[in-house]
């Protein structure tokens, strides 16, 4: 069990950055020319599924969302710009929505809030999609041309980017070719900038089911290999290997992350029974929304078994967070993931910031039920109003401190939370 009231003390490094993060088309709304817009107007088998619709009508409220940002202490935000608004159509680019981008990195980098802009963060335009999107290498013209478009219009007010927002745990093939794509975006990039370039990493946590058993021993090691050190490897060597496949080399893609961008959130345990693969500890299971969802167990440890392999390169924590619909939840899962994050740094790890997800109760691809926020947003009545929850300001307080202690928990948490009856 896990008793935050145990925890010691924690300082972070000098010059940590602190931030919080969304994307695009999770709180924009009406991101109406995107390949994910098209699919959520389908006939959606899930009983709770739902469209994104105006989502949390942040395309029109971006302005509250700076304001938001600055009043909580943020140091630093992560966003993505929408290709889909960008370039409507092959043919075309929309001057407004580029101006639009402009607006929302140039107010926040006249509060003093460092951005992080990712290019991709999943969804991509309806005639890109069509066209085979990431899966076809003929299409790397097309992103180059998009990239040439928007980059050197944001770089002056973007600290660093993400290329491509976690294709890590997409197909075999597509994979390979995300690499490509990703090398592409970063040499064109570089063109117009030297900020720092990455793609974030979703690195998952993978474990045996049965820690003794050889077989999901292997089932774990392979997951590992094709999902994580695949990428890792490319990264550092320009080998590129998906076990199963004919691998190759690339003088391109070697030495294309000046970072190492990681959204990390829980373990994922492995059994060979299993045809896909995957298991639980029906004891470790926490239901704090009302509804299944994949992140149900606190894990703090997955940071110390993940990160303490990234020694190499600086690494930036650009997604993290918990969702949850009693917040106590959330300041336990901060506070110990936070203490997890400083032993890291013992540990040697050269761990430079952290984004929260999200900064908002956000669309989470299939349905609004999931709220990482540390804001809700009131979409009931249409207003959209944001509102700080209790972490909000013990994090904005974590932020003032560059870390915390007992005084400061207490202050927001007096117990700790129960699922109850």
């Amino acid at each position: 069990m896990y008793d935050i009231f145990s925890i010691k003390d924690v300082t972070m490094p000098e010059d940590f950055l602190w931030g919080s993060a969304y994307a695009g088309h999770q709180v924009e709304g009406n991101n109406t020319n995107s390949g994910n817009w098209r699919n959520e107007q389908k006939e959606n088998p899930n009983p709770i599924g739902e469209p994104s619709g105006i989502a949390c009508n942040s395309y029109e409220m971006y302005m509250d969302d700076v304001e938001l940002i600055s009043k909580l202490g943020h140091q630093a935000f992560r966003t993505s710009v929408e290709w889909s608004r960008i370039q409507p159509d092959e043919n075309s680019f929309s001057e407004a929505a580029a101006e639009h981008y402009i607006s929302f990195f140039a107010a926040l980098k006249e509060r003093g809030i460092k951005v992080f802009c990712t290019m991709v963060h999943f969804s991509i335009p309806i005639w890109f999609e069509d066209k085979g999107g990431f899966n076809k290498e003929e299409n790397l013209r097309y992103f180059e041309k998009y990239l040439d478009y928007i980059v050197p219009k944001i770089a002056p007010y973007v600290d660093f980017y993400n290329v491509i927002n976690e294709f890590n745990l997409t197909n075999k093939e597509f994979k390979m070719n995300s690499l490509k794509f990703h090398a592409l975006g970063y040499h064109t990039i570089k063109k117009y900038t030297s900020a720092p370039v990455s793609s974030a990493h979703a690195f998952v946590n993978y474990m045996p089911y049965r820690p003794n058993n050889k077989m999901d021993i292997a089932s774990a090691q392979y997951r590992d290999a094709n999902d994580n050190e695949f990428f890792f490897h490319a990264m550092r060597t320009g080998e590129v290997i998906q076990l199963g496949r004919d691998g190759f080399y690339s003088p391109d893609i070697k030495g294309t992350s000046d970072f190492w961008s990681i959204n990390i959130y829980t373990r994922t345990l492995t059994s060979s029974l299993d045809r896909a693969g995957k298991s639980d500890y029906h004891h470790k299971k926490l239901k704090m929304i009302d509804m299944d969802f994949y992140l149900d167990e606190f894990y703090p440890e997955c940071m110390i078994n993940t990160l303490t392999r990234l020694t190499d390169k600086p690494v930036y924590i650009t997604e993290n967070g918990c969702c949850c619909n009693d917040d106590r939840f959330r300041i336990a899962y901060m506070i110990l993931h936070f203490s997890a994050l400083r032993q890291c740094i013992d540990m040697g790890v050269d761990v430079k910031g952290f984004l929260y997800w999200s900064l908002l109760d956000n669309y989470e691809w299939w349905t609004f039920r999931p709220k990482f926020g540390l804001c809700s947003v009131d979409r009931e009545s249409g207003t959209f109003e944001r509102t700080p929850k209790l972490s909000a300001w013990l994090y904005k307080e974590i932020i003032e401190n560059n870390g915390f202690n007992q005084d400061i928990i207490r202050k927001y948490i007096k117990e700790l939370p129960s699922l109850g009856l």
